[in-house]
């Protein structure tokens, strides 16, 4: 699915606004040629590159590749691999929580933003580097070693986005701010299917396949036999981050210093958000729908968060098997931009934005009645009883294209709730407080950030099941519906803005 950010919730791709708690138009902009022409110039396109280095490590490591070889091969037991990988989740969401919009708020305060993603940046990459030597058999990171290397990686993730998203505007100036965003997240999106091709030709079909286009056996003379084709990935994902930050720091203008202290930053920061949150107590619908927002934001990130380990574990798929459904779903994922923008323009966000809520919650049902032996909870069904659906490497059975299919629903739906979500605060903010509310809009997209995974880590480890563990999601999505009934503005024919109300 596309490469939302699971492992924090700091905000959505191409989402602008999500700065921090500061408004987008908080600092002064000079514009530069590349504004007044319509274009992006270099800077901007270097900040667009960055997220295209660092988005491949979601879909590698968290979402397809390297999680579910930690459950699978690892830790050995899927039931167990996904109440450990849920659990640690939950950590970094705590620490994100806690310390990301303060950060953000505190920025704006002082200035410069290249020092400090410089130092995240220096530390995430050996650190993605180190996952290499998560090796089976234990004689390399263990798996509390490995567990907390990714929570690490994951907060930093999280404040490389603040420090990111901080330098947009300046970047690329008020005018273009949504071209360099959407240029970013599809090369986020280009490079994690270039990566998880590459990976699939390189690693996982040699061997498997008798293709002319395939070499004969894995490059660099890897070993399944040690899963060095799965751990390469976290190898790929650090040379991508480090190869993409480069043009960022030689060509983004970065924010002049303000000689403020750092002490008195966060204190200063820390008023800001206080009076953020106040401001936008004023509008009853903005906070509704924000209160909602939390609960199925935080549910379609863990939709996407721990589809490969639920795919790894019930399913059996393999790294081949969850490399082709990355590529694969990444591309049909696009289509989501699109659907929520159609859904949007017929009905409105409000009831586009349930309408894939809802779309999401049955394909999760869905999700859960599939087995290898099994096809929606009722029809059995005996590969040995049934010829090969085709001589490929994947999806060779019904209950495997099934498995597949159902997970087309929630890449386009999944992906058009983001854009939804954007157009339906829109609606309902007054122009002038624009900010305020998409500062809350960052701060709440982090708020619950452990919620789903500690819920996750929770039914599993009570139910010793993954699949209940997973169905554990679906309550945060109707706690999000539920509240999107008592959102009276953002409907098809409600185009005006909602000003505050009691």
């Amino acid at each position: 699915m596309s490469p939302a950010r699971p492992e924090s919730g700091a905000s959505e791709p191409g989402l602008p606004e999500a700065l921090g708690p500061a408004s987008v138009a908080a600092e002064p902009v000079v514009a530069g040629d590349g504004e007044a022409r319509g274009r992006l110039d270099r800077g901007a396109v270097a900040w667009s590159v960055f997220e295209g280095g660092r988005d491949p490590y979601v879909i590698l490591v968290t979402i397809y590749i390297f999680m579910p070889y930690v459950s699978a091969s690892m830790v050995g037991d899927p039931v167990r691999g996904q109440e450990l990988i849920a659990r640690y989740a939950q950590y970094a969401g705590w620490i994100v929580m806690l310390t990301g919009p303060l950060l953000g708020a505190a920025l704006d305060k002082l200035g410069p933003r290249k020092p400090g993603l410089g130092l995240i940046v220096a530390a995430m990459v050996p650190l993605i580097a180190l996952l290499w030597w998560a090796k089976p058999d234990g004689t390399g990171l263990t798996i509390a070693m490995t567990m907390t290397v990714t929570l690490i990686v994951g907060v930093l993730f999280a404040w490389s986005e603040v420090f990111h998203n901080a330098m947009l505007v300046r970047a690329a100036g008020l005018r273009n701010v949504h071209a360099a965003s959407g240029l970013a997240l599809s090369l986020g999106n280009a490079a994690s299917v270039v990566a998880l091709g590459f990976t699939a030709w390189a690693f996982a079909l040699p061997g498997k396949v008798d293709w002319w286009w395939v070499p004969a056996e894995p490059l660099f003379g890897f070993d399944p036999a040690t899963h060095e084709p799965e751990r390469v990935v976290a190898l790929l994902a650090a040379a991508l981050l480090a190869f993409g930050a480069v043009p960022l720091f030689l060509f983004t203008p970065d924010t002049p210093r303000t000689g403020v202290r750092l002490a008195r930053a966060f204190r200063e920061g820390a008023g800001d958000i206080v009076r953020m949150i106040a401001t936008v107590r004023r509008n009853r619908d903005a906070v509704v729908f924000l209160a909602a927002r939390m609960f199925f934001y935080d549910g379609m990130n863990g939709v996407l968060f721990f589809f490969g380990v639920l795919a790894a574990g019930v399913m059996g798929w393999g790294p081949l098997d969850l490399l082709i459904t990355g590529i694969i779903l990444s591309v049909v994922a696009v289509l989501g931009g699109q659907v929520g923008r159609w859904l949007d323009d017929r009905m409105g966000p409000r009831n586009a934005l349930m309408i894939e809520i809802g779309m999401t919650m049955a394909s999760l049902i869905a999700l859960l009645g599939m087995k290898p032996d099994r096809i929606l909870y009722f029809w059995q069904w005996d590969s040995a009883a049934h010829p090969p659906l085709w001589s490929g490497p994947v999806y060779q059975t019904l209950p495997s294209l099934l498995f597949l299919l159902i997970g087309f629903s929630n890449a386009i739906f999944i992906t058009a709730q983001y854009a939804s979500s954007r157009t339906a605060l829109t609606r309902l903010t007054p122009p002038d407080q624009t900010g305020a509310f998409f500062g809350v809009y960052a701060l709440s997209g982090v708020a619950t950030a452990w919620l789903a995974p500690g819920l996750v880590s929770f039914v599993t480890r009570w139910t010793q099941s993954q699949q209940w563990g997973f169905a554990a999601i679906i309550v945060l999505l109707a706690i999000g519906l539920a509240g999107l009934f008592f959102v009276r503005g953002g409907r098809a024919d409600d185009l005006s803005t909602i000003g505050p109300t009691a």
